[in-house]
């Protein structure tokens, strides 16, 4: 069991439109934290999955615009984030803690009917998630932003900018980052940002995940994301909605590769105004989508896992 850090409680108190409490389930004997908001029995689940370096608050403007379309939102924290367990030795960040991780999220809350929702790391993890028969069975709809499947080659030179800040320090400014991404957010909404890592010893993951993105053959996850690379192309048939921040210097120039790859994806929504998050900008997103969904035919995949 990897040693651990949990953000104090009161550091989430107050926070600008995020007046949902956590929830938790245990993942290999660490605590996962969720919101969890909406009508359990919604014919709609969408799970939300964030990235590097937020957490499930980026989603606060999606919220309310999905639940009163009558769907229940479920939006983790990833290990090392929010209100999750922080497991404090970089090493202990792996591909297959995240990804098992998730996985043992939704099969632990039963989620069916499921649009799945992703973003960075949200989409490197969340997108291979239905190579698993069970989570196909239960996956409706895609909703996609800045994002990738990485299948060992390079995403390019704004990536790999971003890799090399990303380690030249210990302790990466976490607030002030999403500042620079989306110079709109009040002060008060980047010190939510800040909020799950009162110093740099709760940032193994914040460190660590930038550094485990797979750009060489050899990396862990290269093998699941080339099959989840087959399945939305050859199996994937339910609707899809992408939505792109075209400031982002890091994954907006890889969306297309990523729309080429999901069968039937549409042309995408592009925000000219932001950046690598789009949730930022997610009253505008969720209403398209949704706008979208209803227009679509039943969703589902086809073929066999």
């Amino acid at each position: 069991m990897p040693s651990v850090l949990r953000t104090p409680e009161h550091r989430f108190a107050g926070l600008p439109g995020f007046p949902h409490p956590a929830h938790h389930v245990d993942v290999g004997g660490l605590r996962m934290a969720y919101v969890d908001v909406g009508p359990r029995d919604a014919d709609t689940v969408y799970l939300c999955l964030h990235g590097e370096p937020t957490w499930s608050y980026l989603y606060r403007r999606m919220i309310p615009v999905l639940t009163a379309a009558g769907g229940r939102v479920v939006a983790p924290d990833l290990l090392g984030f929010g209100r999750s367990d922080k497991p404090v030795d970089d090493r202990d960040h792996t591909f297959d803690l995240h990804r098992d991780s998730l996985l043992a999220l939704w099969r632990a809350l039963d989620l069916r009917e499921v649009t799945l929702v992703v973003q960075d790391w949200g989409g490197l993890l969340g997108l291979t998630l239905p190579v698993e028969p069970d989570i196909a069975d239960r996956t409706s709809r895609l909703l996609v932003m800045n994002t990738a499947l990485a299948t060992g080659t390079s995403l390019g030179p704004g990536f790999d900018a971003w890799r090399a800040y990303a380690a030249s320090t210990d302790d990466l400014p976490v607030g002030a980052l999403m500042r620079r991404a989306e110079p709109a957010l009040s002060a008060a909404e980047a010190a939510a940002y800040d909020a799950p890592f009162p110093d740099s010893t709760y940032k193994a993951g914040v460190r660590r995940l930038p550094q485990m993105v797979m750009t060489r053959p050899d990396m862990a996850g290269v093998e699941v994301s080339r099959r989840a690379a087959d399945f939305w192309a050859t199996r994937w048939t339910g609707p899809t909605f992408m939505a792109v921040g075209e400031r982002d210097p890091v994954l907006a120039p890889v969306m297309p590769a990523l729309r080429a790859t999901i069968r039937g994806c549409p042309e995408p929504l592009v925000l000219p105004d932001a950046g690598h998050f789009p949730q930022e900008h997610g009253e505008v997103v969720a209403r398209a989508a949704l706008d979208h969904f209803t227009g679509s035919a039943r969703p589902g995949w086809s073929g066999t896992p």
